[in-house]
């Protein structure tokens, strides 16, 4: 943190933007020569164009030709002493047919060839009787022809021109496209510091290496060692790389550069490589200082690779600025560059060796403890209940972001907003959770009589192998009130955080995910659509067990499976065809030995399913506990669905008071009656 009693300014530097040079922090803005008298001549050609407008509007009246006016004025349809000569046109008015009708303008082109003959023919027609305007003046004649080509130069020199010469970095129409498009963040301005980040301990030991540097760099190279010049920030979305690096700006007391991958890439040819050089120079202007490059895969994707339409690749270019640009540092530099991704597999080497980015910070999910501070982080803002276990819903949610747990957190106050509490209790925060990993609940949603007995049966086959099975996670509770795109959902509370699968694991896991089919088909005679997710899951499971994880005695200890084949349209496949059809025999292998071994454990247990599955389709949700009584032949107290929403029709009733009619004033109580009985 900085000392409030440090004096934190530092010495003026000529080579660089101190407080004594203009640009600098504390300096004076910087001007931009020629902006004014760009102004003053754009107003000229502004007026210069009015003028030409004004002198080209035609003006009101009929055109007649020549011969036509002589008839019209021997004729003595002409009004005495409106006949005006000028340098375009003869102009007139013509007599009325009717008294109460005005006279209508008349006027005579004249070509600019023929306005001396024009006006020699005019003096003898009428004696010299009418109006001369007068003719135009020298400046006119000479300006005339070249007014329209000069102004048409003028445009194309400080529009076109001074524009390209401005894409380097400088000012211009054009020239904004090749200005960085970086935002400079402070601790004022993201209001995030270290405290606010949680759960990623490791990664905030390594930047506060970075931020330490730059305040203090003489204690680093006192024993001769540089500094990283780069830290690649890898991590799944939501882990909390971007709000790392606004903790940084946080708490370094450094100008912060931000900027996304994305905004170096527009349509213009070269801009991306011309931003690139904009920013870093900035940069090192104003150094010590960080520049934080947000989805670097957008441009530092390996090259070569993947779908390329040939021709000149804009992207590739960008990357090769960067390149260079950061090779370019030097240890007096102090330039940190700081870039985050998810994509850390298809980076370009190049972007990747020693000397550009040397260190690589893992950013991964949080484990129980972490997601445990993250969960009390969040839970800062708002109001808990005093019913709150945060460590339960930590331990709830393995494999969840930073970014879930706050979402679970905000959904659990507007949950209870929209339940009119006073704060939030432990049940919001299992329905955020519940709405996030499986959807909103559709209780209005109408099903049918039999859709809703298969998906009874379907979610009981799944809780009664998962508690059957060994090496299973804990079962949570089980519904068949439809969530999202699912019927039911049958939810699970592991006791640990799994950084690998065992095979035991995954053996039980695929048992459970047939359950569901096997349930229904044992009791409907039928199967539905209902177990393609489960269908999907096992797959998925066996074939990573082939391919990936060596689990097959007939392959052995081999890894199968391409490299990252999302960077092009064919997958690669390294091994022959008489192999593959060994790996469709061996995922097939694995998926019908779990279906088998789930049948006869549900047909040995057909029982607790039975039980399970009647009292779903009589209470709809069931805890662990309850389907553990079931399971040992015990009665469930609790009320029905059906109980509980008459309770809740009775209590409103109750709450809401009766309407006492009014009496007329034509019903009034005859004199010495007795009050009635009611």
């Amino acid at each position: 943190m900085p000392d409030p009693g440090r004096n934190n300014q530092r010495p003026s530097d000529p080579k660089k933007g101190g407080p004594n040079k203009p640009g600098g922090p504390g300096g004076p803005a910087p001007t931009k020569p020629g902006r004014g008298m760009f102004g003053w001549v754009m107003i000229v050609v502004l007026i210069a164009l009015l003028l030409m407008t004004f002198n080209n509007i035609k003006q009101p009246g009929r055109d007649y030709k020549w011969s036509e006016f002589v008839s019209l004025y021997n004729n003595n349809e002409l009004v005495e002493n409106s006949i005006t000569f000028k340098s375009r046109a003869i102009e007139a008015r013509m007599k009325a047919e009717t008294p109460d009708a005005e006279p209508t303008a008349i006027r005579v082109p004249i070509s600019p060839e023929a306005r001396e003959v024009r006006y020699k023919d005019l003096s003898e027609l009428t004696n010299g009787d009418f109006n001369d305007a007068g003719g135009p003046s020298m400046w006119q004649q000479i300006l005339g022809p070249w007014l329209v080509p000069i102004l048409f130069l003028v445009v194309i020199w400080f529009f076109i021109l001074r524009g390209l010469r401005g894409m380097g970095g400088g000012g211009g129409l054009l020239g904004n496209f090749g200005r960085s498009k970086h935002r400079v963040l402070t601790k004022s301005s993201t209001g995030v510091t270290f405290d606010d980040v949680a759960g990623i301990d490791e990664a905030k030991d390594e930047v506060e290496e970075i931020i330490e540097f730059l305040k203090n760099p003489k204690r680093f190279t006192r024993l001769g060692g540089r500094i990283p010049r780069g830290v690649l920030l890898i991590g799944a979305p939501g882990c909390g790389k971007t709000l790392l690096a606004k903790a940084i700006a946080g708490e370094a007391d450094v100008p912060f550069f931000s900027i996304s991958g994305s905004d170096f890439v527009e349509m213009f040819v070269g801009v991306g490589a011309n931003r690139v050089r904009d920013l870093f120079k900035q940069a090192k202007e104003n150094s010590p200082c960080i520049i934080f490059l947000d989805e670097i895969d957008a441009v530092g994707r390996r090259r070569g690779g993947g779908f390329s339409t040939g021709g000149h690749d804009e992207r590739e270019q960008t990357l090769n600025a960067i390149l260079v640009e950061m090779d370019g540092f030097g240890s007096s530099d102090q330039v940190i560059v700081i870039a985050a991704t998810n994509r850390s597999d298809v980076l370009d080497p190049a972007l990747t060796r020693p000397g550009r980015f040397d260190r690589q910070v893992v950013v991964q999910l949080p484990d129980i403890k972490g997601r445990l501070e993250i969960l009390r982080v969040h839970a800062k803002k708002v109001k808990l209940g005093p019913d709150v276990d945060l460590e339960k819903v930590a331990r709830g949610t393995p494999a969840f972001s930073g970014a879930d747990l706050e979402a679970i957190i905000n959904e659990a106050a507007i949950i209870a907003t929209m339940g009119d509490k006073d704060f939030i209790e432990h049940e919001d925060l299992e329905e955020a959770r519940d709405k996030i990993k499986f959807g909103r609940q559709r209780k209005s949603r109408v099903v049918e009589e039999d859709d809703r007995l298969a998906t009874a049966y379907h979610e009981a086959g799944h809780a009664v192998l998962q508690i059957v099975l060994p090496n299973t996670d804990p079962l949570h509770k089980v519904t068949i009130i439809p969530r999202g795109n699912f019927g039911g959902a049958s939810m699970s509370l592991p006791d640990k955080d799994r950084m690998g699968f065992g095979l035991k694991w995954l053996r039980s896991a695929m048992r459970v995910a047939y359950g569901g089919r096997i349930a229904e088909k044992i009791k409907m005679d039928d199967i539905t659509s209902g177990a393609a997710s489960d269908i999907q899951q096992v797959t998925q499971i066996a074939r990573t067990m082939v391919l990936d994880w060596g689990m097959s005695d007939r392959l052995g200890f081999v890894r199968y499976s391409g490299a990252d084949t999302r960077e092009s349209f064919v997958p690669e496949r390294d091994y022959s065809d008489e192999t593959a059809k060994i790996i469709d025999e061996e995922i097939r292998r694995l998926t019908d030995e779990a279906y088998e071994d789930a049948s006869k454990i549900l047909q040995d247990n057909w029982d607790k399913v039975e039980a399970v599955a009647q009292a779903l389709l009589i209470h709809e949700t069931l805890t662990a506990d309850e389907i553990n009584a079931l399971m040992r032949g015990e009665q469930l107290s609790k009320p029905t669905v059906s109980q509980l929403l008459a309770a809740e029709a009775k209590k409103k009733r109750d709450e809401t008071p009766a309407a006492q009619p009014e009496p007329r004033e034509d019903e009034g109580t005859a004199p010495g009656a007795l009050p009635s009985p009611a």
